[in-house]
């Protein structure tokens, strides 16, 4: 049964933001560095902005995508030793995701969206690194139906229910440095929240759009096994509470005539991840105790993005699509670790829409995330990452009927 998961498993999977978020889950959002807000205007604003829902087109529309992640291999230099120097194994994931809108009733829209709001992996095999992250596994599904009314021609609200499923693996090694401690652990759980949106049209060609997605608590029960020198020394019940946490967007876009430009800013409220502490149904033996029973400390910030997105309408049936982001890290230098070697990073992204029909359009878009080299000096690492940089590539397809 896969229960156990820690906070530590959601950070260190995800390097395309800031923590463990993966803000482009659709064909639109990774062509725009996810500056597809206030312009969302297909079937993926069931999950990007449910407002829009009332200003779609009235028909039903229902989009897919599938998308390839490549993780690079994270490269780092210890200061004290050679000894120490890791490098983590590249990672290549594909993360599908699904979404529709409704034609009106009465002024209502319905939506649904199932996506992939973070998670993937990350794993070292290097002794050093290993002893505290050999592998961190997660996947994260979210199931969001929404609904929009529309209250006039310049205004919209929207809002819907978060169901969130995320299953993991956490392993750590300390054996190849001397260190005989080692934990295997499983885990999944699923937790609930809501979203909220609103979209205001001053003027037919502007768009003022907000949202917001709530925090959700991870809560986690299941098992786990601890091992010193070989010998289990546990196999029982443990817990942990995380916060997936909350999600201000603000977001304005103009409409020129063919070209569409959006800014948008969102505020991920990741200081809700305060540490990170583990609970034990039974004793853990005093010889583990430090390892893995202790509370953590992560203190992490508040992060910003700021995103900038381009759509040109090339002719009746080519769109071309450009976006750039900047987007900060939450993780202070005093707590980073082989869990979430992050940091820093600008996104750049294109794509293209092709409309083979009044029914049918079909697209593929392309983004990537580099990150900066980042040096720390804490209880863990003493020495620099880096050569972190994350591709997605998205293929979609959407019908209208």
């Amino acid at each position: 049964m896969k229960k156990v998961i820690a906070l530590s498993i959601l950070s260190s999977t995800l390097l395309l933001a800031s923590g463990y978020r993966l803000p482009e889950t659709s064909m639109h959002s990774t062509a725009l560095s996810a500056a597809y807000v206030a312009n969302a205007n297909s079937a993926d604003a069931a999950y990007y902005n449910p407002a829009n829902m009332a200003f779609n087109p009235d028909q039903n529309q229902i989009e897919g995508a599938l998308t390839y992640i490549n993780l690079s291999s994270i490269k780092y230099t210890d200061k004290r030793t050679p000894t120490f120097n890791s490098e983590s194994k590249t990672e290549n994931i594909i993360a599908p995701s699904i979404f529709f809108t409704s034609k009106d009733y009465n002024g209502f829209r319905y939506g649904l969206s199932l996506n992939t709001p973070g998670g993937l992996s990350k794993r070292w095999d290097s002794p050093y690194a290993k002893t505290f992250a050999k592998e961190f596994t997660l996947k994260i599904i979210e199931l969001n139906p929404s609904i929009a009314y529309k209250i006039n021609d310049q205004f919209a609200v929207g809002g819907g229910l978060r169901m969130v499923y995320s299953e993991g693996i956490v392993k750590s090694d300390g054996s190849g440095i001397g260190k005989p401690v080692i934990r295997d652990m499983e885990a999944d759980t699923i937790e609930y929240g809501y979203n909220l949106a609103l979209t205001y049209k001053p003027v037919s060609q502007l768009h003022i759009a907000a949202t917001y997605r709530s925090n959700v608590n991870l809560n986690h029960e299941g098992n786990a096994k601890l091992y010193l020198s070989g010998t289990k020394l546990y196999d029982g019940g443990a817990s942990v509470e995380v916060p997936l946490p909350a999600i201000a967007v603000l977001a304005i876009s103009y409409d020129f005539g063919s070209t569409v430009v959006e800014a948008a800013w969102d505020r991920t409220f990741w200081s809700k991840y305060k540490n990170l502490d583990f609970q034990f149904k039974d004793n853990v033996p005093m010889a583990l105790k430090s390892a893995f029973d202790d509370p953590k400390p992560r203190e992490w910030k508040d992060t910003d993005a700021f995103r900038l997105g381009v759509t040109h309408q090339l002719n009746d049936t080519i769109t071309l699509m450009a976006g750039v982001a900047s987007d900060e890290n939450p993780a202070p230098d005093k707590n980073l670790g082989f869990e979430l070697p992050d940091s820093d990073a600008i996104l750049y992204s294109a794509g293209l829409t092709y409309k083979y029909s009044d029914q049918v359009t079909f697209g593929a878009s392309v983004l990537y995330d580099s990150k900066d080299k980042r040096s720390v000096q804490n209880d863990v690492a003493v020495g620099t990452f880096k050569d972190a940089s994350a591709t997605l590539v998205t293929l979609g397809l959407s019908y209208s009927y």
